[in-house]
């Protein structure tokens, strides 16, 4: 169950990886692929930023309305105007 790779370049990578990492070769594809697979198989980019965004806005709703006008006057207020 061997890999031959014949492009010096993909073996380049890999190795500069492996050496970054302090990994074997073997460790270090697998962690790669496995990663690139998370990746293409986990939500895509926009439903991560939209997850992400409704988080937000459960986090912002989840604080209590104190009636406060937050308007210029209000502003204009906190600087004496």
């Amino acid at each position: 169950m061997a890999f031959h790779v014949r492009d010096p370049e993909t073996d380049r990578v890999v190795r500069r990886l492996a050496a970054r990492s302090g990994e074997s070769l073997t460790a270090t594809i697998r962690r790669a692929c496995e990663a690139e697979l998370a990746r293409i198989d986990g939500p895509s980019d926009r439903a991560r930023r939209l997850a992400a965004m409704q988080a937000i806005v459960d986090e912002i709703a989840s604080h209590p309305d104190t009636g406060a006008v937050i308007d210029k006057a209000f502003f204009d207020s906190l600087n004496d105007e």
